[in-house]
């Protein structure tokens, strides 16, 4: 499973479009008066500010070259600030492996950069925006992570460890070899590195065996064959 394009919406488009595009130097693909769209590896990311209402933010994560956290962390440090929890400014997935480092963008998304060792490739190149993988992880929120759970494994879409889904905890929904995953939730999770609590807010996710998952703007979870 690999996430072909996302789309978001957002209070904020200008700064958000400024931010992506020229503070961090992503490729803009296409934009109209109500969104625009970067290229983020092999996926696209599109942000539209139809929808909008009531401050949507979302957590997603780009992978990186497996060989140039430590490049890319630094790269990041030199345009933004990175988020902080508990004194550090990363964080050590020992169980997966990978590191990874988050920051805001203007739209309050909490955007995670995330090396797993083993499974993304290496780069011989310097980090830029162009090194960045695909989107390795966007969050789905819904009312009944158990319901919408069943509805993904009834389309082949299983959870990471093959654990039961739960209504309590995050559900890691993908491939574990491709370290590429819908992360599903209910309400109230707090995301790492934010005082930020999961929330329910409009968003496509299309995926490369022509699923679409949607979340519309009276918080309804679609399951589409494209």
């Amino acid at each position: 499973m690999d996430i072909k394009s996302l789309r978001l919406s957002s209070n904020n488009l200008l700064e958000t479009k400024i931010f992506y595009t020229k503070t961090l130097g992503f490729t803009l693909v296409n934009e109209d008066e109500y969104s625009f769209q970067i290229k983020v590896g092999s996926s696209k990311l599109t942000f539209t500010n139809q929808d909008s209402n009531n401050d949507p933010f979302y957590h997603f994560a780009f992978n990186i070259p497996s060989n140039k956290y430590s490049e890319a962390k630094q790269w990041t440090k030199d345009r933004i600030n990175l988020l902080i929890e508990n004194g550090k400014d990363e964080v050590n997935f020992s169980h997966l492996p990978a590191h990874a480092f988050y920051f805001y963008d203007p739209s309050g998304n909490i955007v995670e950069f995330i090396a797993r060792y083993g499974i993304n490739q290496d780069s011989k190149h310097p980090f830029t925006p162009d090194s960045i993988l695909n989107i390795s992880e966007i969050g789905l929120i819904v009312e009944d992570a158990v319901n919408i759970g069943d509805k993904m494994i009834q389309n082949e879409i299983y959870e990471r460890d093959n654990k039961s889904i739960s209504n309590k905890y995050l559900n890691f929904m993908g491939i574990k070899r491709k370290g590429i995953f819908v992360i599903l939730a209910q309400p109230g999770r707090k995301w790492l590195f934010s005082e930020k609590y999961s929330a329910i807010f409009p968003l496509e996710i299309e995926l490369d065996n022509n699923i679409v998952l949607k979340v519309n703007p009276d918080k309804e979870f679609i399951l589409e064959n494209s």
